[in-house]
């Protein structure tokens, strides 16, 4: 006690400026408006920022819902323009949704987890794609979730096409770079350029032709080779993928579901 004694006979000028500072402040706030205003409006402008804050978070998690709601409706619309190129090639191909719930990018055999299984649908060898282009195939088919097989795998050989010019080659990925892949099997005679487009190749019951795999980043050939050496720059970003579309190949999945039947 008689510490604090001291303590406030030593502090006691200090202690009663600070209570006129305080008193006079609100004389001056209570009886002048702009000085009030001024304290009200930069108290407002905290609340405004704290309700700004609560607003972005609100709408990022509306915007989440509405870019699955965007992706279910550019389905329904592929699947419509799907059904009018049916009635001209008897084609019979179907786009379901599904979303990444797990997946690599740093190994030499890199796979996605989506959350569709045999109860949707999904048989081993379907296409998987995005908004962006091709992404990889079906591998392993369990009740509720699959894995893909994505192009960022060292087993993965994907036919394409040049788009420019429509020759047939294969794109590999050599396990280094989960953006770059490379085009094998393209002729010396062949003309081929960066920026050049490759596409889905159309062969097999994997993907139909035109979907986007990638753009040529350089190209090469050394003196006396008959194949170039391509780079290609893929379309889809592995690192940000998180939802797709799985390829409904209506002959492809007879031929999986009769070979199940005679296992």
């Amino acid at each position: 006690m008689r510490t604090l004694l001291k303590i406030l006979q030593r502090y006691s000028n200090f202690l009663v400026f600070l209570a006129l500072e305080v008193a006079a402040f609100m004389l001056i706030t209570r009886n002048n408006a702009y000085p009030r205003s001024s304290i009200l409006s930069t108290a407002n402008s905290v609340v405004a920022w704290q309700h700004e804050q609560v607003s972005a978070i609100s709408d990022y998690f509306h915007l989440h819902e509405e870019n699955e709601e965007l992706i279910k409706e550019n389905i329904d619309l592929r699947n419509q323009l799907s059904a009018l190129e049916a009635t001209l090639t008897g084609d019979s191909i179907r786009y379901m949704d599904a979303k990444v719930v797990q997946m690599t990018t740093n190994r030499l055999h890199n796979y996605l987890t989506i959350n569709r299984g045999r109860k949707d649908g999904i048989v081993r060898g379907q296409g998987v794609r995005n908004a962006d282009g091709a992404v990889g195939i079906i591998r392993t088919v369990g009740r509720n979730y699959s894995i893909v097989i994505p192009l960022i795998h060292t087993q993965t050989n994907l036919s394409c096409r040049i788009a420019k010019n429509g020759y047939i080659s294969t794109l590999q990925w050599d396990g280094k770079d989960c953006h770059y892949a490379q085009l094998a099997d393209v002729a010396s005679h062949v003309e081929v350029n960066s920026g050049d487009t490759i596409i889905t190749s159309g062969l097999g019951t994997v993907f139909p032709e035109g979907i986007p795999v990638g753009i040529v980043e350089s190209c090469s050939i050394k003196e006396g080779d008959s194949y170039y050496t391509i780079r290609v720059r893929l379309e889809v970003d592995y690192k940000r993928i998180r939802f797709v579309e799985v390829v409904q190949n209506g002959h492809q999945q007879e031929r999986e579901e009769l070979e199940d039947g005679l296992d």
